[in-house]
């Protein structure tokens, strides 16, 4: 019998309602709706969609900084939801995260040994001076001097301060590590130093990533498995690379061929038209067909396609993509 995987995420929603005004009635924002997806020890599993798919909170749902409305959450299979006490400080340690911007994420009236060292004071006794070293180790774990601990998160760079951030979140040993969007709010010369550092530190210490990101190049880069989100659903789950090379979803098709090539004699790929969908008024059935080039007129407005195994790892919910004989 095979071990159950680090993490596992079954039929995870989160419903916002808002309540109505004068002329406006109460709505329910279906911000994730029925999300299931695992991430196993020692890889990177990416969430990647548009802006507002729901990736976001999602993640917030992993890190119980939202209540979800339904499904479970499990780590080593136990359901983490209805953790209380020292079950759920236990769980905070094994589960940290990396935000998209630093600068936001760090408190600027405290020193980088103060931030760095907040979680190990908070969950271990530890003496001052075994703080300092451990302080000390994590920054040059994540390519710092231990003399910047002295220092304000405003006299680092974008890149310096984002290794900040990896060190405050590798101070507990977590298991898990949820990646935000962690360089999006960085200058491109400097993204691909902290994806490295990333994917060193994973190798070294065995950390799983759940990495939140739009842009396709970083998942490609870093993910083990990706999971394809649309308006709250996803819409495609596989291994990277097959997802790149054997997409089967007419989203992920076109969230594919928007990437720009390094090519001017290349065609553009797919453009999507419209926007994407309301989660305070999702369209019925299939939540992608009234942009999809696929869509059925009679079945994907009714029919909300359920989601089946393509091969024993490449998941799709779409009633158009044929199942392989």
């Amino acid at each position: 019998m095979s071990a159950p995987p680090l993490l596992e995420v079954r039929g995870l929603r989160k419903h916002y309602r808002l309540p109505g005004g004068p002329g406006h009635k109460a709505v329910t924002v279906q911000a994730v709706d029925d999300v299931s997806f695992t991430v196993e020890a020692g890889t990177t599993t990416a969430l990647v969609g548009e802006s507002g798919c729901g990736k976001t909170t999602t993640g917030k749902m992993i890190l119980l900084l939202e209540e979800p409305t339904a499904g479970s959450i499990r780590l080593d299979g136990r359901d983490v939801t209805t953790l209380r006490g020292e079950d759920l400080r236990g769980y905070r340690r094994s589960v940290q995260a990396v935000f998209q911007d630093p600068y936001s994420s760090l408190n600027p009236r405290m020193r980088v040994a103060d931030i760095v060292a907040e979680p190990l004071r908070i969950h271990f006794r530890l003496g001052r001076a075994e703080r300092a070293r451990r302080v000390a180790e994590l920054l040059d774990q994540v390519g710092l001097a231990p003399a910047v601990a002295a220092k304000y998160p405003h006299e680092f760079s974008g890149g310096q301060r984002q290794r900040v951030a990896i060190a405050r979140a590798l101070s507990l040993r977590p298991r898990l590590i949820v990646l935000d969007e962690p360089v999006s709010a960085l200058d491109v010369s400097i993204r691909a130093q902290i994806l490295n550092l990333l994917s060193e530190l994973q190798d070294e210490l065995g950390i799983a990533y759940l990495l939140v990101a739009h842009d396709l190049a970083i998942v490609e880069h870093m993910s083990h498995r990706i999971a394809v989100m649309y308006a709250g659903r996803i819409m495609e789950s596989a291994p990277g690379r097959q997802l790149y090379a054997q997409a089967r979803h007419p989203y992920t098709k076109a969230l594919l061929a928007a990437v720009p090539q390094p090519d001017p004699d290349l065609p553009f790929g797919q453009i999507l038209d419209g926007e994407a969908a309301d989660p305070a008024d999702p369209p019925p059935g299939c939540r992608f067909h009234p942009r999809c080039g696929l869509a059925d007129a009679e079945i994907c407005p009714r029919e909300t396609p359920a989601t089946r195994l393509l091969t024993p790892d490449h998941e799709v919910a779409c009633v158009k993509v044929p199942t392989p004989v």
